[in-house]
């Protein structure tokens, strides 16, 4: 009996410790071009555990996979929104918004026009 739990025990321990780590999400980010989506991106990578982000510039889609060990989503938003882009949950502060290239000011309305 007592080999029988002890196995139980190894087979449950090996089970945890092997299921993955890394998490998928989408994120909405907004942008209008393909510097935004560099800046986009960089701000992803610079977050400690983020292995993959790729943002889509017509869907505004950011594409995550991280290790949720190391980080998580509301790291990764404030990273974004850090280098000027809004995401549903935060806004970026009007200073760090202005210091955008001037393509890059989503919020204005004929820029994203002409985009």
């Amino acid at each position: 009996m007592r080999k029988i739990i002890t196995v139980f025990f190894l087979l449950f321990a090996i089970t945890a410790f092997s299921q993955s780590k890394n998490e998928r999400a989408t994120l909405l980010v907004d942008g209008v071009c393909l510097m935004c989506k560099d800046r986009i991106e960089k701000a992803c990578f610079k977050t400690k555990g983020v292995k993959s982000a790729v943002w889509e510039v017509h869907t505004h889609k950011l594409k995550l996979i991280y290790n949720a060990r190391k980080t998580n989503l509301d790291s990764i938003e404030k990273s974004v929104v850090a280098v000027g882009h809004d995401t549903q949950k935060y806004k970026a502060t009007d200073a760090v918004y202005n210091a955008l290239h001037g393509c890059c000011k989503y919020r204005d309305e004929e820029v994203r026009n002409q985009h």
